[in-house]
């Protein structure tokens, strides 16, 4: 296996709620990182101390029971937290169906807060370190991910494995088997599929929820339509230089940051889809 591929692409999110898993997400990836750079690159001791962010997830936020969303972010915050993460954001319970409301933000932002000057556990690092089922998972986690690593060299490292979207095929197995699991009752989810309201828990919104007007709406689309005519000549050829790069497999962040500075994103989009296709997930 060729760690090199993979050591400096280490990131790591909540993705199915608070899986046993997760509680050792962190400790798994220090462990590899720690490894690949000290057998693979023979970096320093400091260069082998991973630092990673959590984000909580984003796809355990429901629309029904919204309020609930609070808990189910908390118990990942925790688990982040005791795992000894370097940053951690958040999720509004809100975010299911609309754009933060201040509100919203406050509470998300409060529930780090909380635990980390009111729960006493939380000032003693690393409280779980040494527990049985800690030490378990850790192991099998890590060999977990080592297996997959190897699948993905087989492939031809990250790149190779883009190629034939062995990524996005996993990524896409694994939301169908979730969603298929939400919708039958397999995967218990309190107050959307199961212990629901009197009501039958329905989407409530916020009282605030945060659109834009028309005004706005409108304000903004003649700024786009304004920089595409400040110089069509120039805008034109910088789609079509990108779409060159494209075909050629270049690297297309020059490219991009030069585009960007005549034409919108839309345009952009519309023209490497015009030349490389667009994504449609299969069923």
């Amino acid at each position: 296996m060729d760690v090199n591929k993979f050591a400096p692409n280490l990131s790591f999110f909540f993705s199915n709620g608070v899986d046993p898993e997760y509680a050792v997400i962190g400790r798994v990836a220090r462990r590899i990182w720690a490894k690949a750079m000290k057998f693979k690159y023979n970096a320093d001791e400091r260069s082998q101390m991973l630092k990673y962010h959590i984000q909580t997830s984003g796809r355990s936020l429901h629309a029904q029971e919204i309020a609930f969303n609070d808990i189910r972010t908390t118990l990942q915050a925790l688990y982040a937290i005791y795992d000894n993460c370097n940053s951690l954001h958040t999720n509004a319970y809100d975010e299911a169906i609309t754009t933060p409301t201040e509100e919203s933000v406050r509470r998300a932002m409060a529930i780090q807060l909380i635990i980390n000057h009111e729960l006493g556990l939380a000032k003693n690092e690393n409280p779980m370190q040494g527990s049985f089922i800690i030490e378990e998972l850790t192991d099998l986690v890590e060999e977990a991910v080592m297996i997959e690593f190897d699948r993905i060299t087989e492939r031809g490292g990250v790149l190779g494995a883009m190629e034939t979207m062995y990524q996005r095929g996993k990524i896409q197995e694994e939301s169908l088997y979730y969603e298929m699991q939400k919708h039958t009752g397999e995967l218990p989810l309190i107050g959307v599929n199961t212990f629901l309201s009197s009501e039958g828990s329905p989407t409530i919104l916020p009282l605030e929820v945060i659109r834009s007007t028309t005004e706005e709406k409108e304000l903004q689309i003649d700024a786009v339509r304004n920089v595409a005519k400040m110089d069509e000549a120039k805008n034109k050829e910088m789609l079509k230089q990108l779409q060159k790069m494209a075909i050629a497999n270049e690297n297309l962040f020059d490219g991009l940051m030069e585009a960007a500075k005549y034409c919108s994103l839309g345009q952009i989009t519309r023209a490497l889809y015009e030349v490389g296709g667009q994504y449609r997930r299969n069923m």
